[in-house]
């Protein structure tokens, strides 16, 4: 008896690829890309050989024929779905779903309320989308996933910002100019009135929110705490953001927010807790090692020992911490700076 075919069943020499998640994965690409998918595309997306690529290639173009072959530069091959051929397979998941929500969530919790609003927004359109089967179904499993999740339940300290305050900033962001403020330093309570700032990012997470921004009476990026400023308006002058400065980069010289000289940190961490501590990332740039007794070594360069101090006090005297600046070492006194006046 020969071999019986079934309805989405990817079959023949080509189609013995058995990864049909990759292959699904590689028909939505086909389908979002204007300019289509190169089997060097595929290589790099995927983590394939050049011949495993083009048995991927095979195996879509024969279970969707009507895929289209582009010619691009040097003759090189590209292959794209015309809009709407996959039909419902673009739906989202209800996991992808579920993540959207998650993630309005923690805005929420984190203060953006601009972005959960927005995000929110967006998940009614695509759930308004659905057929009306399919909506009910997924409204009731997406219930039930949040529930257990409870991202949105978890309690935490958090900062009020004013909403308006949160709009006018990301307004600035996205139009590259300068504000004109009123903003009182967390430190002091000092009010500074039209301080003039450039803003590039804000920053949500741990219960503190700030503004990371060129500050003219500074001539500085600094920091200022969200939650101080009282009065935001926009300027006509452009504001652009350093040649080459990297966001990510900067914000890795630093264990939190704060900013001092960056120091080597070295942490051991004793072998009672050295595997749960072993489950963290505590630096982007982190170097960990395991001695013989089973300790757990965590080495970075940062500023912020005064935050490393505090986070490091909940695991009590389980880790011993060694702080070098220049040419010594020290476990003593710690120093650290609020983001300031403007």
């Amino acid at each position: 008896m020969g071999r019986r075919k079934g309805v989405g069943v990817l079959s023949g020499g080509s189609m013995r690829y058995a990864r049909q998640e990759d292959l699904q994965k590689l028909a939505l690409r086909m389908q979002g890309s204007a300019e289509g998918i190169s089997l060097a595309d595929i290589e790099r997306d995927f983590g394939v050989s050049r011949r495993t690529a083009e048995r991927m290639r095979d195996a879509v173009r024969n279970a969707y024929p009507q895929i289209e072959e582009l010619s691009g530069e040097s003759g090189r091959k590209y292959w794209r779905f015309p809009p709407g051929s996959l039909g419902r397979m673009v739906e989202p998941t209800l996991d992808e779903l579920t993540a959207g929500h998650r993630a309005a969530a923690i805005a929420r919790r984190e203060g953006d309320e601009a972005t959960a609003d927005a995000l929110e927004h967006l998940l009614t359109k695509v759930q308004a989308m659905f057929r009306e089967d399919r909506r009910r179904m997924i409204a009731a499993d997406l219930e039930a996933q949040l529930m257990a999740d409870g991202v949105a339940f978890r309690p935490g300290p958090r900062e009020k910002i004013a909403p308006e305050i949160l709009s006018a900033l990301r307004e600035a962001i996205l139009a590259g100019v300068m504000i004109s403020a009123d903003h009182r330093a967390r430190s002091s309570s000092k009010l500074s009135r039209n301080a003039r700032l450039g803003p590039i990012a804000m920053l949500f997470g741990q219960g503190r929110q700030y503004l990371l921004a060129w500050s003219e009476y500074q001539d500085d990026l600094r920091l200022f705490a969200l939650a101080g400023f009282e009065r935001v308006s926009l300027e006509a002058d452009i504001y652009a953001r350093p040649d080459g400065f990297d966001l990510q980069e900067w914000l890795s010289e630093s264990f939190g927010v704060w900013r001092e000289e960056p120091q080597d940190v070295e942490w051991r961490f004793l072998p009672i807790v050295a595997d749960e501590a072993a489950g963290y990332l505590f630096h982007p740039k982190q170097q960990t090692a395991r001695l013989e007794d089973g300790s757990l070594i965590v080495r970075f360069r940062a500023g912020g020992r005064q935050e490393m101090e505090w986070y490091l006090a909940r695991w009590g005297d389980q880790v011993e911490a060694r702080f070098q600046t220049n040419s010594h070492c020290a476990a003593g006194d710690t120093t650290g700076t609020d983001a300031g006046d403007p």
